[in-house]
């Protein structure tokens, strides 16, 4: 029987879905596109000689309150010296203003348009991006009809490279919890191949990353408060990398109700040594004698 709390829960979720019921929206089915990217500073961050990368997940709430999510991230001792950032419910030019504020390469795609503005996920780097494309994820919501994709780059740490994944999953309200598994299924399916991966975003789940962790993902952001009023359901994940020894996660209490209705959440991993040593001897092996290798 659900308790009393869950069906407070469904129901404040539910009331919230139908009052944005009347909202026009549409979806962006093209597998390659809109597709908005930038260039950032050239210079690497030095955690990359030791393989460590800090990792920050943010929903910015329809991106309306871009500035004050900026300066939030300036700020925060959890976000400001983030390496790779994963960005939710973002338009193309407030994903611009973020990444160029912070001099970092990024890359967008929106989901769908809701009342003529975009709605999407971005990623933002450090290190240049090499790859990017959009993960089309499955079945519409209930209300409004809105599909939800993720946005994927690839980028290169220590000369490995890394899949990362910015992920905004559909709520409770508007999918069934198993269309819903279905829908982070076809991005840990997607992520198979690949040695090194990070996939985090709003999954508005308590408890989907537990299905990653039999494929080998560490789930960084497992333990800490709401992110949410309603639960904990912002999420970092990876494999093929390990925990920093220092500090590893944490979550943004701070400041953060003026600019969006989620907390962000944050953490830090490395590249295993070995790793990094077998990709610089490949790389010196693989360059002609007397030329380095230059970057992208």
């Amino acid at each position: 029987m659900p308790t009393s709390q869950t069906k407070v829960l469904a129901a404040a979720l539910a009331a919230s879905v139908v009052a944005s019921g009347c909202i026009t929206s549409s979806n962006f089915l093209q597998p390659d596109g809109p597709r908005y990217a930038g260039s950032g500073a050239d210079t690497p961050p030095e955690r990359e000689l030791a393989g460590e990368v800090q990792i920050g997940s943010f929903n910015v709430k329809y991106g309306e309150e871009v500035e004050g999510a900026l300066e939030l991230i300036r700020t925060d001792p959890g976000l400001r010296d983030s390496d790779i950032l994963l960005l939710q419910e973002m338009d193309s030019d407030g994903s611009a203003r973020i990444a160029e504020a912070l001099g970092m390469h990024w890359v967008y795609y929106p989901a769908s348009l809701r009342e003529g503005r975009e709605f999407g996920n971005a990623v933002l780097s450090r290190w240049p991006i090499l790859e990017d494309e959009k993960l089309l994820l499955p079945h519409e919501a209930v209300f409004g009809d809105t599909r939800r994709i993720a946005t994927v780059a690839t980028i290169e740490v220590a000369e490995v490279p890394v899949r990362v994944y910015s992920v905004h999953l559909t709520t409770p309200v508007n999918l069934s919890g198993e269309r819903r598994e279905e829908q982070w299924r076809t991005v840990l399916a997607d992520a198979s191949d690949h040695e090194h991966v990070i996939i985090g975003g709003d999954l508005n789940s308590h408890s989907l990353p537990e299905i990653a962790e039999d494929d080998g993902y560490l789930w960084a952001t497992r333990d800490g408060p709401r992110t949410t009023w309603w639960g904990r359901v912002d999420h970092i994940i990876y494999k093929g990398l390990v925990p920093t020894w220092s500090e590893t996660n944490g979550t943004v209490t701070d400041e953060v109700a003026e600019v969006s209705d989620h907390r962000p959440v944050w953490t830090r991993a490395r590249i295993r040594a070995d790793e990094i040593r077998g990709a610089l001897s490949r790389q010196s092996r693989e360059a002609p004698r007397g030329v380095r290798r230059q970057r992208p």
